[in-house]
């Protein structure tokens, strides 16, 4: 989130899951890029090499824009053994942020005195301003928020902070992560083996609704199950900015390729919609449809729920 002559300006953040994908998100409108890789990063669309971020970082400086790096993982001892040569490549090529939720993480960061800003991303634990505003003492420049917030909490939330709270506008919702790999041992279970990784597109599907389909998919860091909708707040950006939450986060980590640069391209032309006074939702709304896969259905998951009926 930027300020300029008094005017919060709004900051679209998206994936990027290679260098040909970033000059072409860069080029649709991103203000940040963000990335990661193995063992650090998590439920990412493609993991990176430190080569491929360093490239990355290069290309979107030149365009005067930013990239975050992914060390949002819960990490084990042999993890935080490997961070503190990580963290400082990482400030040597320049990358602009991390996004750490771990305190030994955040431990281990603040001890090498690093020039490398985080932000504070500990998955569903974010659901307080309060909350922020402690790691914001211990040197956070923002945070994310839960994504089982409510609009209504989220307000009240950005509200009491100086700093910007991240909010997920497009994309799927991760219900469940473990770093055993669950698909794995289902197969050898069954002995009947299988692929596992994303590109075969595994489902699970609840029983009492034969319609339903959770991608489920398993790589290094483990299993990861996600909503069976994208959520999609293109209807509601006015409001969010509006009551001050302007940093927006599109994830497209089951969406690859030209589909989803096209859908980061549609709300930065929302964006400018908004910012000149001619945004139209339902057109937007419209518009997303005809960009979204058929297999996906987009809904607004918690975010338009009254807070009393969600916890």
């Amino acid at each position: 989130m930027f300020e300029y002559g008094g005017f919060i300006l709004i900051d679209i953040i998206a994936t990027a899951e290679s260098y040909a994908q970033a000059e072409s998100l860069l080029n649709a409108g991103v203000d940040t890029l963000y990335v990661g890789g193995h063992p650090f990063g998590l439920r990412l669309p493609q993991a990176l090499s430190l080569e491929e971020i360093n490239r990355i970082i290069c290309l979107a400086h030149s365009y005067g824009k930013k990239v975050t790096v992914a060390c949002n993982a819960l990490m084990h001892n042999e993890q935080i053994g490997q961070l503190t040569p990580y963290l400082s490549q990482l400030a040597e090529i320049g990358a602009d942020a991390v996004t750490i939720g771990d305190p030994g993480a955040i431990f281990v960061l603040k001890e090498l005195g690093l020039p490398l800003s985080f932000i504070y991303d500990a998955g569903t634990l974010v659901t307080s301003a309060e909350q922020v505003a402690f790691w914001v003492g211990q040197g956070a420049s923002g945070a994310v928020a839960a994504r089982e917030l409510t609009l209504t909490e989220l307000i009240a939330m950005q509200q009491l902070l100086d700093q910007p709270i991240e909010v997920q506008v497009y994309g799927p919702t991760c219900i469940h992560q473990s770093g055993r790999p669950l698909l794995t041992n289902y197969y050898n279970y069954t002995g009947n083996p299988g692929q596992v990784d994303k590109p075969d597109g595994l489902y699970l599907r609840d029983p009492k609704n034969p319609d339903s389909q959770y991608p489920i998919f398993e790589d290094q860091d483990g299993t990861h199950i996600f909503s069976t909708e994208d959520l999609s707040l293109v209807g509601q950006l006015k409001i969010m900015h509006d009551q001050g939450l302007n940093t927006w986060k599109l994830d497209g980590v089951l969406l690859r390729g030209e589909r989803f640069v096209q859908i980061v391209a549609l709300f930065d032309e929302a964006r400018h919609a908004i910012e000149s006074g001619a945004f139209v939702p339902e057109s937007f709304c419209n518009r997303l449809a005809k960009l979204q896969p058929a297999s996906r259905p987009l809904g607004t998951g918690f975010y338009l729920k009254n807070p009393e009926d969600v916890h």
